[in-house]
């Protein structure tokens, strides 16, 4: 069950942090368990899902805009953003538009992803690539 506040959808055992920014509330959705911790900002101009059991640590960056630099006018463009069940997006890491961190992946800290990450790997780097395996 989620539930509807200020716009968002976010189950009752789910933890947005007070200090979290949140752009758009209507564009947010939090499953059970999941959690957005201190200082994530979520610039969520499309939505972005945090599926149950998923974690987003501390000053993260979720970053569901861009602009067409091929535009004349940097039209925006914007794409989704997914963080899968039982995934970890640690401290500082950048996630672009339209990525989706699967199930039971990791990013490690101050990593920057602007590619679907594989479930169950563990990612790290600028940009970010797979280290290792969650298992």
């Amino acid at each position: 069950m989620l539930l509807r506040l200020f716009g968002a959808q976010i189950a009752p055992d789910a933890l947005p942090y007070p200090s979290a920014k949140i752009y758009a509330p209507w564009n947010l959705v939090m499953e059970s368990n999941s959690c957005i911790a201190d200082g994530v900002d979520c610039y969520n101009v499309a939505t972005i899902s945090i599926c149950s059991n998923a974690t987003v640590s501390q000053r993260a960056y979720l970053c569901t805009p861009s602009h067409d630099f091929r535009s004349p006018n940097f039209d925006l463009i914007a794409a989704e953003i997914t963080i899968g069940e039982n995934a970890w997006v640690a401290t500082e890491a950048f996630i672009g538009p339209g990525v989706t961190v699967d199930h039971d992946a990791v990013v490690g800290a101050r990593a920057v992803v602007y590619k679907n990450v594989p479930p169950g790997v563990v990612v790290a780097g600028n940009p970010a690539r797979i280290v290792s395996s969650r298992s």
